[in-house]
């Protein structure tokens, strides 16, 4: 069940949970950015690394942090991460202005090494793993920690050197970016999301199937096998759920993508 606040719309609890002053922050960013489709790898990139800096903290910490962030890891461009040496690392080891964790900073440079050596786009591969469409979670209590597409995308991310990316900190990239949405049934969002109400903007799922021989030269991942990632769940006042959605085969001819995109409503 949703709450309201002064302005009239009904929101996601979480949204509401943070003290006096951050409660601007965290509600601007349940409202807009939260579960919103995300892509570009340099867009990504930043979600993947501060959801990794994230693990077993408040997400409040990181949106406090953000900018710092932004300005310590060069925008996130991908490239100029992938080139920090050890002095950038005993920098950002004495920036107060983000989480100075070091096996969290070491991770988000070996991160951005191997994206920047990746044979495929880092948004397609993100992308490539994002469940077919389904209800909305009525209370906050059913929202899942982890689901299968979770897992199976840990796993295809450790199997190529990413760090830090275990099965609920993968879960919360994918609410995060807009692979799930996770709004609750009655939140003021996951009505614009799917009407097209405040923006005149229609979010609609599209899908293909093309050959891939590149990309799946490894074995189906067998989702129903869990892989611990052994990493904190986020904290988002989430409480665990069931493991949701189904295994989405990939055989070693075709690979079936999915995403979401925007487009404008006819204003007739």
């Amino acid at each position: 069940m949703t709450a309201a606040v002064e302005d009239g719309r009904r929101r996601c609890p979480w949204a509401l949970a943070a003290p006096a002053g951050d409660q601007q922050l965290l509600r601007d960013y349940h409202d807009y950015e939260w579960g919103r489709p995300v892509r570009g790898r340099t867009a990504l990139f930043e979600r993947l690394t501060l959801e990794g800096f994230q693990s077993g903290l408040s997400w409040l910490v990181i949106l406090r942090k953000r900018e710092n962030f932004r300005r310590a890891f060069a925008g996130f461009d991908i490239e100029a991460v992938a080139g920090f040496t050890g002095a950038d690392i005993d920098r950002l080891m004495a920036d107060p202005g983000i989480v100075r964790n070091r096996a969290k900073i070491e991770a988000a440079i070996t991160n951005a090494r191997v994206a920047a050596g990746l044979d495929v786009d880092l948004s397609e591969l993100l992308w490539a793993y994002a469940p077919p469409v389904r209800s909305r979670p009525a209370t906050q209590s059913a929202m899942p920690t982890r689901t299968a597409e979770s897992t199976a995308l840990a796993g295809e991310l450790r199997s190529r050197g990413f760090r830090f990316v275990g099965p609920t900190t993968v879960y919360a990239l994918m609410q995060a970016t807009g692979m799930v949405d996770d709004h609750l049934q009655d939140c003021w969002v996951s009505g614009y999301l799917a009407t097209g109400n405040a923006g005149r903007e229609e979010w609609i799922t599209l899908e293909s199937e093309q050959p891939s021989p590149d990309r799946c030269r490894r074995p189906c991942l067998n989702l129903e096998g869990a892989l611990d990632g052994g990493d904190e769940a986020p904290d988002r006042g989430r409480s665990a759920g069931s493991d949701q959605g189904g295994a989405r085969h990939r055989d070693a001819g075709t690979a079936r993508r999915r995403w979401t995109t925007r487009r404008r409503a006819d204003p007739r």
